[in-house]
């Protein structure tokens, strides 16, 4: 087992965790609380609402440019009706075929993580586009010859300037607009949200599901982002690839089998689920953390220890209540696809009229 990242070094980190806390300073930007119900608490990062820079951040991410081979872009491995997550694949998918050792993490409300990724190995949000497009199993290529292509193409050193003043592109300009872009995949009108706002209410069984997640599911899943950013072990256990999780990156023992605590917003459509994407289908999860719980595990979370009994009835309560997160508005939204689609709805929508 490595004793650190494979892709990027600490010491690269933490220098580019340092300069993007600066760029946000020197922006000036603020937060937009408008943007996210008044009583979520307020996002770690700056969320801007700059148009230019976040134009130009969702070019970047469904752009295969940044791929070695130009087949994989952001994207690939995020797609947005499955709320950026990567559907069907239980680990994500990279050039020449390849997979990584993880299922792909939806990418919903980024800008309230502290930590990205299964193992938390990056800290910061403008900081985490470096680790996919480096890595030879996703897109394989280097920072470098990015900027290359980036720089030779037709349209890229206009739309920087648009975004920054000039044509300069570098790498603290590409992924600030990256951030620009994945900061506002916010997600906050399923019906779950309507009913906190007093717009909705939940129906008998989605209302028995509530109670039962509020009793067994809150501890880790918190309101209102569902989830509260930890690593735990949820008793998962080992893998077909010997997946330690966070234990590679703090080499703290305690840390084995540990993984990052996802968000449940939009789960209905995320799946498969787990690290290690083991479960096709929600009810498997649920089961998982009623049956198939290996309680032996020494590191195995001390919430996990005594079983949770629910009856088959109860199992779809709580499935009634988790399908309310899903936010069709977030799924479907247009301003998150690329222009071009866009362009051709418009173009679709205009037909006849």
């Amino acid at each position: 087992m490595k004793k650190s990242l494979t892709i990027l070094s600490i010491s690269l980190l933490i220098l580019l965790a340092g300069c993007a806390l600066e760029w946000s300073r020197s922006t000036g930007l603020k937060k937009r609380e408008s943007l996210y119900p008044k009583t979520w608490p307020s996002s770690i990062y700056a969320i801007s609402t700059d148009t230019t820079g976040f134009a130009l951040g969702k070019k970047l991410f469904y752009d295969g440019m940044l791929s070695a081979d130009g087949s994989i872009s952001c994207a690939s491995c995020h797609q947005s009706f499955a709320a950026f997550a990567h559907p069907e694949h239980d680990f994500s998918h990279g050039i020449n075929d390849q997979f990584s050792k993880r299922n792909a993490p939806a990418l919903i409300n980024l800008a309230w993580m502290k930590e990205m990724h299964w193992d938390g190995a990056i800290n910061h949000l403008e900081v985490q586009p470096l680790a996919p497009i480096t890595d030879p199993k996703e897109m394989g290529e280097s920072i470098a010859n990015v900027l290359h292509k980036l720089q030779a193409d037709s349209q890229y050193p206009e739309q920087f300037k648009r975004a920054f003043g000039d044509t300069a592109i570098t790498t603290e300009r590409m992924l600030k607009a990256l951030a620009q872009f994945t900061s506002r995949l916010i997600s906050h009108q399923s019906k779950y949200d309507r009913i906190k706002a007093g717009k909705d209410s939940f129906l008998p069984h989605e209302a028995r599901g509530y109670q039962l997640f509020k009793e067994h599911c809150n501890h880790c899943h918190r309101e209102p982002l569902f989830t509260d950013h930890t690593f735990r072990n949820n008793g998962a256990g080992n893998n077909r690839l010997h997946d330690v999780g966070r234990v590679g990156i703090t080499l703290n023992p305690n840390d084995s089998f540990r993984f990052k605590v996802p968000t449940l917003r939009n789960v209905q459509v995320t799946g498969p689920y787990f690290h290690d994407g083991r479960y096709t289908a929600l009810s498997n999860v649920i089961d998982h953390y009623t049956t198939r719980i290996n309680r032996e595990d020494s590191t195995i979370d001390s919430i996990l220890k005594q079983p949770i009994a629910l009856s088959k009835t109860q199992k779809k309560e709580l499935l009634y209540f988790l399908y309310t997160l899903t936010d069709s508005t977030f799924l479907f939204n247009p301003v998150f696809l690329p222009d071009t689609y866009q362009q051709q709805s418009h173009q679709h929508s205009s037909i006849g009229n």
